[in-house]
């Protein structure tokens, strides 16, 4: 008998937010757990990241250029005059506490500024440090997973019982039926968030109730990736006592996440390191940094890809979202370029890197030519075709 097929893995829901290029990961967790210090490394720059809760309080932004190492080839290949990275930004909001959705400690201006990101780098200490001083008294990082969930919850709770209140107004008594589907939306947001007891992205949405849904950028419905910050010692040896804790709190609460450890003190030392000084350490721990895959993870959650093009004069990588046609894609260049689109020239780079040039792709048949309904994949090398006087208006007469 035929090896029985495995079952597919399932699918992640729907992405529920803003749809854009210009998106944010946002930073959040309990004060002191290492928010600060991650984004010092992660950005190089230097937000202050002093020993006590609320050190953050008006958020630091900044962006990071998203590594790849089919970029770096490309400008190794092309030796270009200039370098364009796709970049992923990132803002570290202050610290929030238990009852921040009722404005204790900075929760008002926490909560203001969270609703300003699109995905969350969600920032978990498990680390002991006599010296760094936890906002709850000690450490467990399951119950501070809980606090920041529980906030974000009560929080929408709050904004979808007034969203109710004024849907009933003009779609219940005021008859509006156009309304109808976002009312029905928000109605069951409310059912999941207050009986259910869930965050807005576990439960199933259809593709309407996803569009009523992004009318309202709820704080639950934002993808989040988990960082376990562990000390040096626990993040080289692979081992700490919380991790298998908050994978079982992760998996039963948001089953499609990802769970990232890392070490922020580790990562700080490295940074002020020269490179043949970081290889050593490393070599010498037996690990590696996380800071490449936590940009990257950071970067797909909040379902963005990238296109390049590439020559002697630049290489440079197109932020799209997923999904984006060709004459969308082209759009990103300049808008004359989705109004006057005729084709697309496309290779995907693993055939450019196999046959290393341009001409040798053409000659093997792997030089595409690409309508309109060429859905654009990440990591092509594309040369748009249009027609340069068709975003021109016509002149009066």
């Amino acid at each position: 008998m035929p090896p029985k097929k495995k079952a597919a893995a399932p699918e992640p829901p729907p992405l529920i937010g803003r749809p854009g290029t210009n998106l944010k990961c946002g930073i959040v967790g309990l004060p002191n757990v290492g928010k600060s210090s991650f984004f010092n490394v992660i950005t190089k720059s230097a937000a202050p990241a002093e020993n006590f809760p609320f050190c953050t309080i008006e958020p630091n932004e900044n962006r990071v250029a998203v590594p790849d190492e089919r970029f770096d080839y490309l400008c190794e290949h092309h030796k270009p005059a200039s370098r364009v990275p796709a970049y992923l930004h990132i803002t570290d909001i202050a610290g929030l506490v238990k009852g921040a959705h009722e404005g204790q400690g900075l929760g008002n201006a926490f909560l203001s500024h969270i609703k300003g990101v699109d995905a969350f780098f969600h920032v978990c200490r498990a680390f002991e440090d006599d010296d760094v001083t936890h906002v709850e008294g000690d450490v467990n990082p399951v119950r501070d997973l809980e606090i920041i969930s529980e906030e974000l919850r009560l929080k929408d709770i709050d904004y979808v019982e007034k969203a109710v209140a004024s849907l009933e107004k003009s779609c219940v008594r005021g008859g509006d039926k156009k309304q109808k589907p976002e009312y029905d939306t928000i109605i069951k947001a409310r059912a999941v968030l207050v009986e259910e007891k869930k965050d807005i992205r576990a439960c199933t949405w259809s593709g309407v109730e996803i569009e009523m849904l992004n009318k309202h950028l709820l704080l639950s419905s934002k993808p989040v990736i988990y960082l376990v910050n562990l000390s040096e010692r626990d993040y080289a040896r692979k081992k700490n006592k919380w991790l298998a804790k908050i994978k079982e709190w992760v998996d039963e609460r948001d089953p499609f996440a990802i769970i990232i450890p890392f070490s922020a003190g580790l990562e700080a030392a490295l940074v002020d390191m020269e490179p043949a000084e970081q290889e050593a350490r490393l070599a010498e721990l037996k690990t590696t940094t996380m800071l490449p895959k936590i940009i990257k993870t950071g970067f797909r959650a909040l379902a963005l890809e990238y296109f390049f093009t590439a020559g002697p004069d630049e290489v440079r990588a197109w932020t799209i979202q997923k999904g984006t046609k060709a004459p969308q894609a082209a759009g990103r260049i300049h808008t004359d370029f989705e109004k006057g689109f005729i084709m697309a020239e496309v290779m995907a780079f693993e055939d450019f890197k196999e046959y290393e040039t341009e001409v040798a792709a053409k000659a093997a048949g792997k030089y595409r030519q690409q309508g309109r309904n060429y859905v654009v994949l990440d990591g092509d090398i594309i040369f748009f075709k249009f027609n340069a006087g068709a975003g021109l208006s016509a002149k009066k007469k």
